[in-house]
Order: structure tokens, then sequence, then C-alpha cells
């Protein structure tokens, strides 16, 4: 799920991390989660939404409703005095047709309204059918059932594996597990979440990675992380903006104006010798009003709405969307903004003594057996970078693989006489000392200096007829998403 933006909050702070300068894509073919670009499926005119639209176009014939907009209410009381008319003389196909014409464009008005109403709908009915499609496996006693994620109660006990998405807010009570949680927070690094302390929460709508957890479910049904989204896009209220009143105003003037000016032509027309009829007189006003204005006005303040739902962004009213022009700073949380949301390897930086293509070897060696995006960019920028053709874990026959793992965050393997290890900076460190190795001081300072940048270091290490050593570090960077560039030169452009 993409995480919606509120406009009506002019900026947002950023993380604690430090920035720094993020790379390019450098790979195509590492497998992201986000669309070309970036936006909602589904259209205004999508014929489904049209006939799903239509009985609310119907409701809204209702002259409690109609009164607010004065010039489509006058086009109703001539839509209905027409018909009147039409059914006195129903030999005249003159009244018909503009009885009409002038019901068609009664029910046109309410229809744009009601499509552009219900695209906003239809976003909080997907939130509820991706609630209501998750499946939790809930413990009972020691046995599993499969239940639907809307079913679970405070206090049931739930089984996530890795790629099971978390059905429900709760905390861990056993295990640990590594978690993305990208979707709710933006941030790019998967985070772990073990029983015990202040690291046991878990929030529904989250994807675990690794490992095996236990969840107790903390949250009453309807009062989770997506039912308060839901609830978050259809409270988005329709409320005029200070220049829709004003125009509504104008309209409502004009509109006096061609009523008086029409009814005066009956006096002039009879004492000219010829008198209209009143279905021509009607027909006349409704051309002289600001008809299609007063017809297209609220429709088209609450499409300005949907296009940005459709850029996942989500107004809570009409005027955020107009008080978005007066903009003239914008800031933005990089991380997974103007970046993907998953961090890939940029760079491989060995220690001294140690060349690129060795250090490029071990770590696509060590990352064959990690399936986290992370470990899958490795294999990739050792592949294009330097050549190397990716192996799969089927063509070392006396390999013993080690799969990453919250709890070790490391993988690697062991082949002959080696053993290469791949992962966070202190865990690699600890399996080096732990040997006898020494870590070289070149390593530790590289990996200073990545973090210090806001990247993320990982260690390269090998244990082999030399002793356990660091081989060298590998720079992982948030990536800025395509065509960031020409977007930010559009905007300054824009003023």
């Amino acid at each position: 799920m993409t995480r919606p933006t509120n406009l009506d909050k002019a900026a947002k702070s950023s993380g604690s991390k430090s920035p720094e300068t993020p790379t390019l894509a450098p790979h195509s073919d590492v497998p992201t989660r986000h669309q070309p670009d970036g936006r909602v499926g589904g259209g205004l005119f999508d014929p489904k939404q049209l006939v799903k639209s239509l009985p609310d176009a119907i409701r809204k014939l209702d002259p409690r409703v109609m009164v607010k907009s004065p010039v489509m209410f006058v086009v109703e009381i001539g839509s209905v005095f027409t018909t009147v008319l039409a059914i006195t003389k129903p030999g005249e196909w003159f009244g018909w047709a503009i009885a009409g014409w002038l019901w068609l464009t009664t029910i046109f008005a309410n229809l744009a309204e009601a499509v552009a109403e219900g695209r906003g709908k239809a976003q909080a009915d997907t939130l509820r059918k991706a609630k209501t499609d998750s499946v939790a496996r809930r413990l009972t006693g020691s046995a599993e059932e499969r239940v639907a994620g809307t079913a679970l109660r405070i206090g049931d006990l739930v089984v996530c594996e890795a790629g099971d998405v978390i059905p429900g807010d709760g905390d861990v009570v056993e295990g640990v597990a590594s978690v993305d949680e990208s979707a709710i927070t933006g941030e790019s690094a998967p985070v772990i979440r073990e029983s015990g302390g202040d690291r046991s929460a878990v929030t529904g709508g989250t994807k675990v990675l690794s490992d095996r957890i236990v969840v107790k479910i903390t949250t009453k049904p309807g009062e989770t992380f997506i039912d308060r989204m839901i609830a978050l896009v259809e409270g988005a209220a329709r409320q005029k903006t200070p220049n829709e009143i004003a125009l509504n105003i104008l309209l409502a003037s004009l509109t006096i104006v061609f009523l008086l000016a029409v009814v005066t032509l009956q006096p002039f027309a009879i004492y000219a010798g010829a008198q209209q009829s009143m279905i021509v007189l009607t027909a006349l006003l409704v051309c002289l009003i600001p008809t299609t204005i007063g017809a297209l006005l609220s429709a088209i303040g609450i499409a300005g709405m949907d296009r940005l739902v459709q850029r996942n962004v989500l107004a809570m009213s009409g005027r955020a969307v107009e008080a978005a022009g007066d903009v003239s700073t914008l800031l933005l949380d990089k991380t997974g903004t103007i970046t993907l949301g998953n961090r890939q390897a940029a760079e491989f930086v060995p220690v001294k003594g140690v060349t690129e293509a060795e250090l490029a070897d071990a770590a696509q060696l060590s990352s064959l057996a990690d399936e986290t995006p992370e470990g899958r960019s490795i294999v990739v920028l050792a592949k294009e970078k330097y050549g190397l053709r990716e192996r799969h874990q089927g063509e070392l026959a006396h390999a013993e693989w080690i799969v990453f793992t919250a709890q070790t965050r490391m993988s690697g393997v062991d082949v002959d006489g080696r053993k290469i290890r791949k992962g966070a900076t202190g865990s690699v460190i600890n399996w080096v000392t732990e040997r006898g190795g020494q870590v070289a001081a070149d390593a530790d300072t590289t990996a200073s200096e990545i973090s210090q940048a806001g990247g993320t270091p990982l260690l390269v290490a090998v244990e082999d007829e030399r002793g356990a050593r660091v081989l060298g570090v590998i720079h992982l960077k948030d990536v800025v998403k395509e065509g960031m560039r020409e977007r930010f030169g559009e905007l300054r452009r824009m003023g």
C-alpha cells in the first residue's frame, strides 16, 4: 500500500538520519514496489463508475440538495415546469424535446458530481478490500487455523513467517524477525521486531521479511492502522473555497438578472402581438443563465481532489487544494518520496591488499542466500559492474548456505574451505574477532564515513588458510526515482 500525504500540512519533518547524496538507479532489473508513474488506476469516465454513480445522481434531484446550487435549482424548476406543460399538450413534440433536454442537463450536472465523489469512496473500498482479503494464521492451542484478518480480536495469537503480511496491530510475544514498514513510515531500512522490550510493537499491513514471530493482537476491530486510513480518506470534506464562494455569488446574481429579463419579455411580446409560449421562455432562461459553469463547478472542485488522490496525495478539503497554489517552499522527506523505498548496493570499497573483483566475488557469493531487496541488489551490482555471472545455490554442490536472519543479521556460504560472511557491521566484526581475526582500520573508517553520509555500510569477511579478516565494505544507498530531476525543474518553472 502506498502511503497518502496530507496536503493540509505544509511541511513534514524528516528522519534523524544525516543527509546523503542519493544515486540514480544503477540496476534496471532490481524489482521495486512502485508503479512507473505513481498513479492510482481508474478515471472519472469509467463506464462502470458512471453506472454506479447514476443512483446517487438521481437522489441529488431532491430540491433540498439542489437549492444549494441556485443555477441548477432554477434549471430543475424549469424542467418540472416544461414537463407539466408538455403533459397538458401531449401532441406537441417541441415541449417534450425541451423537457427532455432540461432533465438531461440537470441529471448530467448531478452525475458529474456523483462520479467525482464516487472516486473517493472507491479509494476507501479498496482499503476495505485489502483488510478483508488479509488472512491470519490464528493459534488455537497448539494448532493453527486460517481466518480472515477482520475476525481477529484482542488477545488472539497469530503466526507470521517470511513473506506474510501482519494482519493486525499487536505486540510480538515470541521470536524475532525483520519487518518491512516502508508502506507506513516510508523508511527503506527493515526494522527488527522482537518479543520483550520497546521493539515488540508491529503494525497491521507491514510485511515480515525473515524468520517467524507470534503476534498478540492488541487493537479492537475497526481501530487498526488501515481502519484509521479509511476514516481519513472518507473524512476528506468537500469544503467550498473562497474563490468558489465568490463565483457562486456571481452566478446567482447573473441568474436573477436574466430571470428578470425573461419575465419582462412576455409583456413586450404581447404588446407587439407575438406572444411566446412558456416553454420557449423557459428554454431561453436556461440558455441565458450560466448553466454550464453552475453544473460543473462543484464537480471541478471534487475532481481536483480526486486527481491528487490518483497521485497518492490526500487533500482533506478543496480549500487545501487552492491553498497549495500559494506554496513557495516545499520540504520533502527523502526516503520513499524522492527515492525508491528499498536501499540498493551502489559501490564495493575493498580494504588495502584486496582487489574490487575479489570483494565483488565474495559479496555475490555471500548474498545468494539473502532474499532481501538489499541482498538481491548486491548480486546484480556484482554481475553488471564486474561481469560476474549470477550463480545459483544448486551450482555449488558441497556448499553450506547461511540464510539471512534477523537474529544473526548476516548471510553467507561455506565452500571450498572458505567461510564467507556478509552483514551488518557489528555482526561481522563480532564474527571475525571470535575467530581470532582483526578488523582492518580502513574498513572501520570507510564504514563510519558511509554512515555519516547517510548510507548503510555492510561488511564482507572471509575465513580461510590466512585466517579471518574483512575484505571490504558494501555501500547501500537510497536510489533517486527516475525523472526526479525533471520534476524538480518543472516545480521551479512553476515558481
